[in-house]
């Protein structure tokens, strides 16, 4: 008896707790409250690897100039920022979801399936339930593997 009042109890605060993080930070994309994406100025301040040749840090520059200076990027109007960070692209998000930075490289061995297919039909427990509901369109999914294989490409 003991033991089943433990379980309704410790069941009832993950559900209550799992909610709460649901609604705090996936269905609060109206909210204003998103994190805001950094300025590419920040991305010229926080180089520290002086020594590193002037092409390679132009290219990251770039690479960073272009996503984050664009606030309306795919990332951005999806709430994807929301949980998630692309410190590739200097692009400040949520601490919930891990750095999306080698994502383009890195879903296939995690997941055991393409990004595009992921995009599509995901088969994690979270990004089912956050792209089941409201799925991405072709174009979307485009520009989300677009921005991803740019962050994998930019050095770190």
């Amino acid at each position: 008896m003991n033991k089943a009042i433990i379980s309704f109890v410790v069941s009832v605060l993950v559900g209550f707790g799992l909610g709460y993080l649901v609604n705090e930070f996936i269905l609060s994309n109206d909210s204003g409250s998103q994190p805001k994406v950094a300025s590419s100025n920040n991305a010229a301040s926080q180089s520290t690897a002086k020594d590193e040749s002037s092409t390679q840090s132009t290219d990251k520059q770039e690479a960073a100039k272009t996503v984050s200076a664009n606030q309306d990027n795919i990332l951005q109007k999806r709430g994807c920022l929301s949980c998630h960070s692309v410190g590739a692209l200097n692009l400040k998000g949520g601490q919930v979801g891990p750095d999306l930075s080698k994502a383009y490289v890195e879903v296939q061995d995690k997941h055991g399936m393409p990004i595009e297919k992921f995009l599509t039909k995901p088969n994690s427990a979270v990004m089912s339930g956050v792209i089941g509901k409201d799925p991405l369109t072709n174009d979307q999914r485009k520009q989300v593997i677009e921005i991803l294989k740019k962050a994998s490409e930019t050095k770190q």
